[in-house]
């Protein structure tokens, strides 16, 4: 029987965002199901591609007539990478992100195993002179060798003249690690023959024989850690008495860790209601969404493992996402001390042989509990009996770049279709969720108050700034601020210090004719980095030396102005000298287990300090924290954003319950300029309830969500007036399709409005009913496939979490 597949290609445009059917091979056609990878020529001359088989029919479609068919050239899997419900969910993606099919499908998989795509020329005529040149008795050559002679134009010609050909190869990414193992071939019996014939001297002969009976099976490493060397154990593949195997074993990124299993606490009142609740709804099959709204300290995560504990007593599975790397270790730490090998960690401190590793375990079920960032959501469990969102709120759960998802929207449908519950944690909802949660959309548990009986919630003063200057205070820490620090020095006890901007200085300005290096890619100034002694742009990442003279006015007078984490490590090392010091931001967490390097030495105490940007604001669970500092809580209420307010006051309750969650009080000093702005008061008392219903009131006077709903829609080209005629053209597209209810902000330049040498322009949407709205979206994103080739890219993004 004739066999066809439907296949989605690796090409992302408009054109190709189809299924194409390709003839399925007789060899293939008991191997090939739906999901797997496979490799199939596509357009004019001898182009390769990955797809993804989506479909298998024994029906040829009416319109293809087999004259047009291909044939599958070859099979990349042994088994679908992604199941039916990846398949159907990537559906679900390209409708709500505006997105193409196989970008959805490609952003599931780990690195390692997206299509890799080698160029090679292949000599159709051996008898021509470039046959001794340049491939030297071979039938083909790599396009790079090619390239690195300068030899492409005339390779051009050649392929003109039917001389050469080009080949597109799919090569596989993904590699599985192997160990060679010896295998005995030596039984107790024949060993007391062979050893017989041996001289009595050969003392390593003997050795590898009764090595050989005692251990059947072992791994290369392990005769050598005998003693044995590679060509004595040649030596005894050539007389018969072993042999070689190549055996799989997973990369492990925790293979020098231990974990000490860790028993469950005794839950308090509400937590054992949460459990209780969540449980009961996944016993009766409801997919309920519950927003676990507690207190810094409330013991929210007690919740998620007793929950997943009962869980896999039924035989079903659990995921659990975390919003940052610097969240991972030591939420890995308590999984792994609970439930073991059963935990599988997914996210980007991994090397990419590593993910695809864990990501093996998890689909071939070997692992029953997921662990990590955003594109966990993809992890292909199966029987799944809870999705667990943790730090709801964090805006690193959306995706800045194609498929523009939402891991919570995606969460959501995968908890209708597995049935299950899903639940939605934090200290600090984000408005939309807590909404939600008030109109009977999602379930709302409260934890209202410390896990620990021992701990209390800290006590927060506020500093004014402006009364510092006042006082001829220009240091970065106010005189009662140096006083905590001093005294917990004294005491011996740790603190946290928050400041949202890393680098040394803002930027670097002449004070003669206030000239400030900008970068000559963005429009952005650039950031001083004194540890590479060089000026960083942190948008396109080019670099630059350090000015000593005003390149525009040729004066001396150059001076750095703002503070940055490294500026104020400096600072706060000559005011506290014998200060044991950890700076933890994007600069010093670079490099693979720098998170949790620096997490565990403040563990074990070995710092002090722990200075850093928001990435320290959550998560962290140190009973010896006592005192927490935020440097300036204006960094983020002064973006010209409408959650501006909504963040300040999440990161300042956030980073104020790391102080005080063991016996010791905690106590938390706030430096603002702003004193009497309402997120820093409410964030002082952590009265998110009120600070709720205040900004509720501010969002429904200015229309903003989640009484409306939003779009942004960008253009970006490296001509700022081709950007903005195009942005202009989409707003008068869209004012004629569109209700008189929908309100258009724009278009104008975005926030930094030329990145990279391209310029971008935006408008946003706001609407609470648009029937037509997907239809020219889909529009919109249509038309501007064509003018891709034109270097003009158009990008759509719904409920976008940044407006500037």
């Amino acid at each position: 029987m004739t066999l066809y597949a439907a296949v989605i290609v690796d090409v992302p445009t408009m054109q190709t965002d189809q299924p194409y059917t390709y003839l399925i091979p007789e060899k293939w056609q008991e191997v090939i199901e739906v999901g797997m990878r496979v490799e199939v020529p596509f357009g004019e001359g001898n182009r390769h591609l990955q797809g993804f088989v989506v479909g298998l029919t024994a029906d040829l479609p009416a319109e293809i007539t087999t004259d047009q068919l291909k044939a599958i050239m070859n099979v990349l899997d042994v088994s679908p990478v992604l199941n039916e419900e990846l398949l159907a969910l990537a559906d679900h993606m390209k409708k709500t992100t505006f997105s193409f099919k196989i970008t959805c499908l490609q952003t599931m998989l780990p690195a390692a195993m997206k299509a890799a795509y080698e160029k090679q020329f292949l000599l159709k005529d051996p008898n021509h002179a470039v046959q001794a040149t340049f491939f030297e008795k071979k039938e083909t050559i790599s396009w790079d060798l090619v390239e690195e002679q300068q030899a492409l134009p005339l390779f051009k010609k050649l392929r003109e003249q039917n001389v050469v050909e080009l080949q597109y190869l799919v090569k596989e990414k993904g590699r599985k690690k192997t160990i060679r193992q010896v295998k005995s071939q030596i039984t107790a019996e024949k060993k007391a023959d062979i050893a017989q014939t041996l001289r009595p001297n050969a003392q390593r002969q003997h050795q590898l024989l009764a090595l050989l009976v005692e251990h059947p099976y072992q791994s290369v490493s392990f005769y050598k850690e005998q003693g044995l060397t590679t060509s004595q154990l040649n030596q005894g593949l050539k007389l018969g008495w072993l042999s070689y195997e190549e055996k799989e074993v997973y990369r492990d990124p925790f293979e020098n860790q231990t974990f000490a299993p860790s028993e469950a606490f005794a839950l308090n009142d509400e937590q054992a209601d949460a459990v209780a609740k969540i449980l009961a709804a996944s016993h009766s099959q409801q997919a309920t969404t519950f927003l676990l709204e507690g207190i810094t300290g409330s013991g929210k995560t007690e919740v998620y493992l007793q929950t997943i504990a009962e869980l896999l007593k039924q035989g079903k599975t659990a995921m659990m996402l975390v919003p940052e790397i610097s969240l991972t270790p030591q939420m890995v730490q308590r999984f792994k001390s609970r439930f073991g090998k059963a935990v599988a960690v997914l996210h980007s401190g991994l090397s990419q042989g590593e993910k695809y590793d864990e990501w093996r375990k998890i689909e071939r079920e070997e692992a029953q509990v997921v662990v990590g960032a955003r594109s966990a959501i993809f992890a292909p469990l199966k029987n799944i009996g809870v999705i667990i969102i943790d730090e709801e709120h964090e805006t690193s759960y959306k995706q800045d770049e194609t498929p523009r998802y939402h891991a919570r929207d995606l969460a959501i449908w995968r908890s209708q279709y597995h049935h299950c519950p899903l639940i939605l944690g934090s200290a600090t909802p984000s408005l939309e969720s807590r909404a939600r949660a008030q109109k009977k959309r999602y379930e709302l548990l409260m934890l209202t108050k410390r896990a620990s009986h021992n701990a209390q919630l800290p006590s927060v003063v506020v500093v004014d700034l402006k009364e510092e200057f006042q006082k001829h205070n220009l240091s970065t820490f106010s005189y009662l601020l140096q006083e905590k620090i001093q005294d917990r020095l004294n005491k011996k006890e740790q603190m946290v210090l928050l400041l949202n901007r890393r680098g040394y200085s803002s930027f670097v300005m002449c004070r003669d004719c206030g000239y400030v290096l900008p970068c000559p890619n963005c429009d952005i100034s650039l950031t001083l980095h004194m540890d590479i002694k060089k000026m960083c742009c942190h948008y396109c990442g080019h670099q630059e030396n350090i000015p000593h003279r005003c390149p525009d006015c040729q004066g001396d007078k150059i001076r750095y102005y703002g503070t940055g984490t490294q500026k104020v490590e400096e600072e706060l090392q000559a005011l506290f000298p014998k200060a044991r010091i950890l700076r933890m931001d994007v600069d010093t967490t670079g490099k693979k287990g720098a998170h949790e390097k620096i997490l565990t030495a403040f563990e074990k105490h070995e710092a002090d300090i722990l200075l850093g940007t928001q990435m320290i604001a959550k998560g962290l669970d140190f009973p010896n924290i006592t005192l927490v500092g935020v440097l300036n809580a204006d960094t983020a209420l002064n973006l010209p954003d409408f959650r501006s307010s909504e963040r300040t006051f999440q990161l300042l309750t956030q980073v104020s319950g790391r102080a005080g969650r063991g016996q010791k009080a905690g106590e938390v000093i706030v430096q603002t300029f702003n004193p009497e702005h309402h997120s820093i008061l409410l964030a002082k008392e952590q009265d998110y309830e009120t600070f709720y219903q205040q900004e509720m009131f501010l969002r429904h006077q200015s229309g903003y969500p989640p009484f409306y709903f939003t779009v942004k829609i960008t253009a970006s080209h490296p001509n700022e007036e081709i950007a903005a005629r195009k942005m202009f053209a989409i707003a008068q597209q869209l004012q004629q399709a569109l209700s008189s209810e929908c309100r258009i902000l724009g278009p104008i330049p975005s926030g930094v409005a030329r990145v990279k040498n391209r310029y971008y322009y935006q408008l946003i949407l706001k609407y609470k009913r648009e029937p037509h709205l997907q239809a020219v979206l889909q529009q919109i994103l249509n038309e501007s496939q064509v003018e891709q080739r034109q270097n003009l890219f158009v990008a759509i993004d719904y409920e976008p979490l940044n407006f500037i």
